[in-house]
């Protein structure tokens, strides 16, 4: 496809500059006309080679951001912000997974987070989420033999945390969530065949709700009632009813299990469960006739505030011994319990902690590997200790192979690590990326890649092997046929485009041109919005937007009552820490358009003051000098007074109704929306220097989900449409 130079530049100039910055370098044109370059993106680089006669783009390295395993043990699959690539384990250059959308076959790639898929066990099948809109998208199924795939759901909520999907560990069928209720897909001979969404729908619920257990089993979660049912049941009857009419009760808890906080994972052995109550404490219940104890009785152990990155490692060879590992304050915690005749918890010392919450374990849940910036360590799970440290470099993800085999990837390659022998071994599979790139002087026409001091060939047919002494050709940007050139961009996708001249002919092809453009994300000119968190009383979700905002390097601004800071001083001060613009919203929640208050001049400027104080005795610094009234009540008299006390009054630009529970929406006749439609509303809303207010914690009479629950695909969605967040005081300036 050919087309005009100027044409391609005036299609994307209308794109802001700063939005995804696709950076392409080290263009080297060989005698054949292949074209090598370098790709770079949100610190990830990646080495092409096009052949220009037809345009195609073959990848040569895999940046390792998350390695999985599938083919029983015989294929690594690398997702990075290039796409998803499949390599043997045996070693080899990677392909890009057919029918997805990767940069080699002309995907873009997203800022935000990492997009997820979720592959079966045996590898023939890869489920991704293809964004229709901010918030949506559709769910498809691609079969790996042959690249087809199917639209399995439209309008599916994109992914806040869990990726709304699971597979059955026999890969014959997966269930997914979308708008609060649950479906299953079986995978038979002729898909074409399956019946409408609407007959395979198994209830209420999101993805929190179900597990899979490694024997077979389907839990269920409903109200404060656990379901239990066999795989055979699941995949042979067709469903038309009630879905949980052939499953078993396999508990009963003391209260109910809210999907939208709560979390819980399935033993090894199916016969007990551990459940994450909102990110509060952690519980063990016993299943079916395991159930000896009375469960008010079964103990439970607190977790701190803070605690983000949780991992549960359950051995499958001793399923009574549980881990539990997380981030505390910059540091990594542990847990161990034991189901015994003592039901016991155990916090273990810092002395014998991994060096991350990054874990997995072996098939046999014997050893454990974790990794992460300070390296890779090999540990005995059952009794708990470090056998080994076997990397210092930082380690970017893992996965085990077999008991005594696990990949591992770094900055520099994807390599096999074997533990089964008293020695260690190390094998390369794929390089990373490259430092520097080029072409082989000789006829043999080989591709070098350095990294580091090391360099290293590949004939782009097998895979890279170790070069001492390469021999590179000069440089070159033209041949009998081609001339080409890095084409600068002030904005849009990239900055800057290879464009390619063909010489015999007239015409400027660009290599992007069959690139396509994502329309989830609707661009217009520079915008920038304030986004703002009221805090009222509950700190519920905030260490989880903290931790959001850090991801994407956002500083945003933070409204506190007193009632709020005293309630919660760890948390007040936390935010502060975080290095957050910390403003005021009066000393109480109190709704100033009340007939019971009498609002004065004195009133405003002593509640005022009095919250200031609040702040300063928990977190030991001051407010800024912004605040709104609590619930956003405010008149001339309101604004005159805090002027007074030196404060600017805030008014929201978008009210998103966050704040309507179960309850007013009645009171009120206002309809609750969904999280998902919120964030649409702020995309389509936006304008300069908007302020958006997010409220943070639990209303009193309830909400099916709250806008802080998916405050990473709000965050995604801002970045990815051009628009700025920035505090409020930049934008009342």
């Amino acid at each position: 496809m050919k087309i005009n130079k100027a044409l391609f530049i005036a299609v994307f100039s209308f794109l802001p500059i700063y939005l995804f910055g696709v950076n392409f370098s080290d263009l080297n044109l060989s005698n054949d006309d292949r074209l090598l370059f370098r790709a770079e993106f949100e610190s990830q680089n990646a080495v092409f080679i096009s052949t220009l006669n037809n345009m195609s783009i073959q990848q040569m390295t895999a940046f390792p951001e998350k390695l999985q395993v599938v083919d029983n043990g015989r294929t690594i699959q690398a997702v990075n912000r290039f796409g998803v690539a499949r390599i043997s384990v045996t070693g080899g250059l990677p392909v890009p997974l057919p029918g997805y959308p990767s940069f080699a076959e002309g995907g873009i790639p997203l800022k935000g987070r990492l997009q997820e898929v979720a592959a079966s066990n045996d590898g023939r099948w890869v489920l991704y989420i293809e964004p229709t809109s901010p918030a949506y998208g559709t769910l498809f199924l691609i079969n790996v033999s042959n690249g087809r795939k199917q639209a399995v759901s439209e309008r599916v909520e994109l992914p806040a945390r869990d990726f709304p999907a699971k597979w059955s560990p026999d890969s014959r069928l997966f269930v997914y969530s979308k708008d609060g209720r649950l479906y299953y897909f079986p995978i038979i001979s002729n898909l074409s065949v399956l019946v409408d969404e609407r007959f395979r729908m198994m209830g209420a619920g999101s993805i929190n709700s179900v597990a899979w257990g490694q024997q077979g089993d389907f839990f269920y979660f409903s109200g404060n009632t656990l379901y239990q049912v066999r795989n055979p049941e699941l995949f042979t009857r067709t469903i038309y009813g009630d879905f949980f009419s052939i499953g078993n009760t396999a508990a009963v808890l003391p209260f109910e299990f809210d999907p939208s906080f709560d979390h819980y994972w399935v033993a090894p052995n199916s016969e007990s469960i551990l459940l994450n109550k909102n990110n509060k404490g952690l519980f063990v219940f016993l299943l079916g006739n395991n159930n000896r104890s009375n469960s008010n009785a079964i103990p439970y152990v607190s977790i701190p505030s803070g605690a983000d990155n949780m991992n549960v490692l359950w051995n499958s060879g001793s399923p009574e011994q549980i881990s539990i590992l997380f981030s505390e304050n910059n540091r990594v915690a542990a847990w161990r319990y034991t189901i015994n005749a003592n039901q016991s918890w155990t916090i273990v010392t810092p002395e014998n902690v991994p060096l991350s919450s990054n874990g997995a374990l072996s098939p046999d849940g014997t050893r454990a590997i974790f990794w992460g910036e300070k390296g890779l360590e090999l540990w005995d799970f059952t009794n708990w200790r470090l056998i080994q440290k076997l990397k210092d470099e930082p380690i970017l993800s893992c996965a085990w192979i077999n008991n005594g085999r696990f990949i591992s990837g770094t900055y520099k390659q994807i390599e096999e690590i074997n533990i089964s022998a008293a020695a260690v071994t190390q094998r390369r599979i794929c390089l990373s990326g490259a430092d520097e790139i080029g072409l082989e002087a000789s006829a043999r026409g080989r591709v070098f890649a350095r990294l580091g001091s090391d360099w290293y060939a590949t004939d782009t047919r097998n895979g890279w092997t170790v070069e001492t002494e390469p021999q590179l050709r000069p440089v070159s940007l033209a041949t009998d046929r081609f001339r080409v050139y890095l084409e600068p961009q002030s904005s849009g996708l990239f900055r800057n485009i290879p464009m390619i001249r063909n010489v015999q002919s007239i015409g400027t092809t660009s290599l992007m041109a069959k690139h396509t453009v994502s329309r989830a994300y609707p661009q217009r000119n520079f915008t920038r919005i304030a986004l703002c968190f009221d805090l009222y009383d509950d700190d519920t979700g905030l260490y989880h937007v903290l931790a959001a905002l850090r991801r994407n390097n956002i500083r945003a601004t933070f409204f506190l009552n007193g009632e709020f800071i005293r309630r919660n001083p760890q948390s007040a001060a936390a935010i502060a820490e975080a290095g957050h613009e910390t403003a005021s919203m009066f000393y109480a929640p109190i709704d100033f358009s009340d007939s019971r208050y009498r609002i004065t001049r004195e009133f405003i400027t002593q509640g005022l003051a009095r919250n200031e104080d609040e702040f300063f005795n928990s977190a030991g610094r001051e407010l800024v000098l912004l605040w709104h009234p609590p619930f956003y009540r405010n008149s001339s008299l309101i604004t005159s007074s805090a002027a007074a006390a030196g404060y600017t009054t805030i008014n929201r630009t978008l009210d998103l109704h966050d704040w309507v529970s179960r309850e007013e929406s009645g009171r009120l006749n206002l309809r609750q929306i969904s999280a998902s439609q919120m964030i649409e509303q702020v995309v389509d809303n936006r304008r300069m220097n908007a302020i958006i207010p997010v409220r943070i914690g639990l209303l009193s009479g309830g909400r099916d989900e709250y806008l802080y629950q998916r405050i990473d695909v709000l965050l995604d969605a801002l970045v990815r449409c051009g628009i700025d967040v920035i505090p409020v005081s930049a934008a009342v300036r």
